[in-house]
């Protein structure tokens, strides 16, 4: 397992083992939205507490399943990153649409997890409960539909289904401001140019055909057929250069 994963993994079992142990002390953990102002620091100490054997088995095996290839493609730092916002923007969601339900459990940092793997690669196979074969977006899918049929339907009580939809939102929000903000999108930006505007077309229809060479105008006829056939942003690198080589202004 990757640093970070196996961490998480022994922290949650540490605090079952401490919750089992003083019951009392696990208590003033858990995540209540209506005593936030109270007990704020438990927006992220609910995260490392379980309900029991099953609950806690659940969330570190698709930890560990899901976790260390995701890390290794991040690192570090961005992977528990994507955890605790996760996490965070479920209690934030719990607050907002259960607030009255006290919340456990690791399982919206898990999702936040799952969407990443889920985000980079896609078509991966997954099965469920070792037998149903499906695509990794697809499953993000389904548990997102799960989670709000039981929220907002108030089945199968005892889940934090609005803290599963949190952890999907806020791992979807930590990882686009991720990639819009990395460096090769900040390369990316100032490498590839904006795309042609109707401005440029104005321009380049006064460029002086007939004084061209026959094989520029050819290539100029049939750029500017293009843009009417098929429209602006449909012109390649080379093209735009082309005519822009050749504008007046």
């Amino acid at each position: 397992m990757t640093p970070w994963v196996t961490r998480l993994i022994i922290a949650n079992v540490a605090m079952y083992i401490l919750s089992v142990a003083a019951p009392e002390f696990a208590n003033t953990l858990v995540f209540v939205p209506a005593y936030i102002l109270i007990r704020p620091w438990t927006v992220i100490t609910y995260m490392f507490l379980h309900g029991g054997l099953w609950h806690i088995l659940f969330n570190m095996l698709s930890l560990y399943f899901f976790g260390p290839r995701l890390e290794v493609e991040l690192g570090g730092g961005k992977f528990l990153g994507l955890y605790f916002v996760s996490g965070f923007t479920g209690a934030i969601f719990s607050f907002l649409f259960a607030f009255h339900s006290p919340i456990i459990g690791a399982s919206a940092g898990v999702f936040g997890v799952l969407l990443g793997f889920a985000r980079y690669w896609p078509r991966e196979t997954l099965s469920i409960w070792g037998i149903i074969p499906v695509e990794a977006r697809w499953m993000v899918v389904i548990m997102t539909a799960m989670s709000l049929w039981g929220g907002l339907g108030n089945v199968a009580g005892g889940i934090a289904h609005f803290a599963h939809l949190g952890g999907f939102a806020g791992g979807y929000l930590f990882l686009v401001i991720l990639e819009r903000t990395s460096r090769g999108a900040r390369y990316r930006r100032k490498v590839v140019p904006p795309p042609p505007k109707s401005s440029d077309v104005s321009r380049w229809t006064k460029i002086k055909r007939d004084a061209m060479h026959e094989v520029n105008r050819a290539e100029y006829d049939r750029i500017m057929g293009k843009i009417q056939t098929a429209g602006i942003g449909s012109l390649t690198d080379a093209e735009r250069s082309f005519l822009d080589r050749f504008s007046p202004e």
